[in-house]
């Protein structure tokens, strides 16, 4: 399984709405969300148009318009929404439980590469029906506010005291995470598999 770049844009721009949603903005335009995120406008409004098709987000129209989430963010898993934009998480067919394909191989039932791509979309499919969107944007927000970030969206009414104005000045977000600080390390601490 590969994530698109239109799975990529739909969990960060859900992210945003969520952590949005968590400082009191109501609704974020599209591209305040494209801003924020690096992304061409015209791309994100067909996955956004995606993400409404599918009742994720909704959206007002006008000057004050925008996007919002119509359900609760710990309604939403991330499986979900991989699913709806890059389909089947199965690397091969025939270990797919939505989208199965009979595969080219004479014996399915005894084959090597079959059982291991099973175990593959097995891992693939726990990690990601485990963590909902609220997890995910807990746990950026938290680990923002630790490194002095400010919270997207977030006016100075609402920004998290231990969030000063030019903190950040300096670093660089690639400095800020290691290889080993996912979702799971943020909420579990260390850990070993």
């Amino acid at each position: 399984m590969r994530l698109s770049k239109r799975g990529e844009y739909a969990l960060r721009s859900l992210i945003n709405l969520g952590i949005a949603t968590k400082v009191g903005r109501s609704l974020v335009r599209v591209t305040e969300l494209a801003k924020a995120e690096d992304m061409p406008v015209k791309f994100l409004e067909q996955v956004m148009q995606q993400l409404r098709e599918a009742g994720y987000v909704e959206s007002e129209r006008g000057k004050h318009g925008g996007y919002r989430l119509t359900k609760p963010a710990t309604k939403i898993t991330i499986g979900q929404v991989v699913r709806l934009i890059d389909g089947p998480l199965a690397p091969v067919g025939c270990v797919s439980q939505a989208a199965y394909e009979k595969c080219s191989c004479p014996d399915e039932t005894h084959c090597g590469l079959r059982m291991l791509m099973l175990d593959v979309r097995n891992a693939i499919a726990a990690i990601l029906d485990c963590y909902t969107l609220a997890d995910v944007v807990e746990v950026t927000t938290r680990k923002m506010v630790t490194n002095g970030w400010p919270l997207p969206f977030s006016t100075p009414g609402n920004t998290p005291a231990a969030v000063q104005p030019g903190e950040n000045s300096g670093r660089t977000r690639a400095a800020l995470t290691s290889p080993s600080e996912g979702v799971i390390h943020q909420l579990l601490g260390d850990y070993a598999i």
